[in-house]
This record gives structure tokens, sequence and C-alpha cells, in this order.
């Protein structure tokens, strides 16, 4: 049976620092690379971090249909999963493993239904949320506190999910991650 499970949480989170663990642990995940009209931050590389698109190269793409979800979530900003990565993905027989915004993990589970697992990754607070944007250094003030905002209205979503997995202390947040993925698998 084709399966995914799908991690989702407000930036800074930790959503992709567990993602990336799952990863080393688990050979039969391989993960859905998004694509996003953002430009890339730090060291991303397009096609392996994000499959970077132009504004019209997304909307080209919306128009063909090639999307199984898009969302603009921040204004010129879209994301969304391609068809031809859950195609790919599933032709080697793998779990796919998605790290999306938390609509987008929404929407992913409405169309996967009982073959998804959805996964919400709670931060302890919005305090220490802002202080982990903050020592990422990627973000201005201005994006930091926009991100904040965004974040106190995607935890009231956090009902929507099957799991919820605090990320209060690193080491505990891998260890029940890596049980959550192994149930699922296992099923």
């Amino acid at each position: 049976m084709n399966k995914v499970i799908i991690f989702s949480a407000p930036s800074g989170a930790g959503k992709s620092t567990v993602v990336r663990h799952l990863l080393e642990k688990f050979p039969q995940l391989e993960f859905s690379i998004s694509a996003t009209s953002r430009q890339p931050r730090g060291i991303e590389l397009h096609e392996i971090d994000y499959h970077f698109l132009t504004v019209d190269e997304f909307k080209q793409k919306i128009a063909g249909n090639e999307f199984v979800e898009w969302e603009e979530v921040y204004a010129g900003n879209y994301y969304g999963t391609l068809k031809s990565e859950v195609k790919r993905i599933w032709a080697k027989g793998n779990v796919i493993l998605f790290d999306v915004d938390v609509k987008g993990g929404i929407n992913i589970k409405e169309i996967y239904g009982d073959t998804a697992l959805s996964v919400f990754i709670m931060p302890p607070s919005i305090d220490i949320l802002r202080k982990r944007l903050q020592e990422r250094g990627t973000d201005l003030p201005e994006a930091i506190e926009r991100r904040v905002h965004k974040a106190e209205e995607e935890i009231t979503y956090v009902s929507r999910f099957d799991v919820i997995l605090l990320n209060d202390k690193l080491e505990d947040t891998l260890h029940n991650a890596e049980k959550i993925v192994s149930d699922f698998i296992d099923m």
C-alpha cells in the first residue's frame, strides 16, 4: 500500500530537523521535495531542498494541474506538492515523507486519508519559537514577527492532525518521532 507521512509545524518549530533525522533512520522513507516561488535561504539547493520556481512558473504549473496541493503561504510566496514527486517516490516502493506548512499538511491528509499519517510538531511556547527563529539568523526582525504571528494562527489547527509531537527537548522529540513513524510503517 502507498503510504505518506506528513510533518507540519510553524516555522522554527524544528520540523526540518526531525524530518532529516527520520530520513537517516528509515531507508524506506523518501523526502517529497516541495516546489516554492521563494528565494533559497542559506545553502538550500534546487531539486534537493526545494524545486525553486519563479512565480510565473509556479502559476503555469497550477494552470496545468501539476500539483497535488498548493498554497500562497505568504504574499507572492507559493508552496506546493508536485504530482510528479508523488509518482516518482511511489514508483520506487517508498513511503513519502512530507515536510510542509500546516495548511498544506491538512490538505494532504484530506487527499490521502487513512493512507496518511499527519504529525504536528508543537513548539514549547511562542516565545521559544521566536527565539529559535532569531537564532536561525535567516530572517529580518519584521519577517520573524510575521512568522510568529502566523504560528499563533497555525497552532489553532492542531486538532486537525493525527498526532501532536512536542518539540521541547530535541533528543526526546527525535525518539518519539521514530516511534510514531515505525508504528505507522509497520501497520
